[in-house]
């Protein structure tokens, strides 16, 4: 039998504050990211960097310096590897530990089979499809053959959305939610992304569909439940609603805000939701704002994953 080993897709985050400048070169230099000529990439990413980096530095600061997902991964990791006895490790899109580092040490490993599961419930061409050709890409540069595999999309898979139920039970302790709107927050992508094809946006509505099934066989209440996008940068149309758009005009000042499209907090989780919309909450007198955890480092998590690679 083939060894086997596993390996957590994810974009990364930066490990310290020198890491942003190369978390956003990289990012902006992902013709995922920017679908365009490489030179006109490369022209309009770098003018992007140069634009952004002070901020994003700043905003990592305020989060200790580095980003969390960092830390996360590894402490999943490590449970997914004592539940399985298979060799984990994370391979990053953007930062350490890239793809080519995790190969490196699968093939030193004598590993012949790899499994790939990524950190996005939902696929999209910016993210999942972005992180298994980079795999494919390496494999072939290195002149490394495992065979490899690639886990499904989970974004409506019913334990997979058992865990989030789970997450929203802990973030609602000693509150009524019918008192509260939840908002399933997704990040945001340009509409021509979908419009070529993409098919995010609708795993993203298919996750709302089975949440809002899954809270209503659960008992649990919500005086709404809505969906929004986070995070748009310039000018172009993106996925609507707009979630500071949405804080910024309430129906209800009682909010929950679930990150959708996340299953390890970063830094849109902990500064953009946890800081950044906090503070139109606070400016609007909001009565509770609370941002649910994503699923992390739990054991359950670490136990469907496990149970995906098993599958296989």
């Amino acid at each position: 039998m083939a060894k086997r080993g596993i390996l957590l897709l994810n974009m990364g985050g930066p490990n310290n504050l020198d890491e942003v400048e190369l978390f956003l070169r990289n990012m902006f230099a992902d013709p995922a990211i920017l679908p365009m000529h490489p030179w006109l990439r490369r022209m309009i990413g770098k003018r992007i960097v140069k634009k952004r980096l002070h901020e994003a530095q700043e905003n990592y600061r305020q989060l200790g310096g580095k980003s969390p997902l960092t830390d996360i991964t590894d402490a999943l990791a490590a449970k997914v590897e004592a539940l399985t006895g298979l060799p984990t490790l994370p391979a990053m899109r953007y930062v350490p530990l890239f793809a080519a580092e995790s190969l490196q040490a699968m093939r030193e490993q004598g590993i012949e089979e790899i499994v790939c599961f990524p950190m996005y419930p939902q696929y999209s061409t910016t993210t999942t499809e972005s992180s298994w050709q980079d795999i494919q890409m390496h494999c072939a540069m290195m002149g490394y053959a495992p065979t490899l595999h690639l886990v499904e999309p989970y974004y409506a898979d019913p334990a997979y959305i058992d865990i989030l139920l789970d997450r929203v039970r802990v973030a609602s302790q000693g509150v009524n939610t019918a008192d509260y709107t939840l908002i399933l927050s997704a990040h945001g992508l340009p509409r021509s992304i979908i419009e070529a094809g993409d098919p995010y946006q609708e795993h993203v509505e298919q996750s709302v569909v089975a949440i809002r099934e899954a809270l209503d066989q659960a008992g649990m209440p919500f005086a709404s439940v809505e969906l929004a996008y986070q995070s748009k940068v310039g000018n172009a149309a993106w996925l609507e609603p707009n979630l500071a758009d949405m804080l910024r005009h309430p129906s209800n000042f009682k909010v929950m805000i679930l990150p959708l499209a996340f299953t390890i907090d970063n830094s849109e989780t902990h500064f953009e939701l946890d800081v950044e919309h906090r503070l139109i909450a606070n400016k609007l007198r909001y009565d509770d704002y609370r941002v649910v955890s994503c699923p992390n480092e739990g054991d359950d998590f670490a136990k469907f994953i496990a149970e995906k690679i098993d599958a296989l």
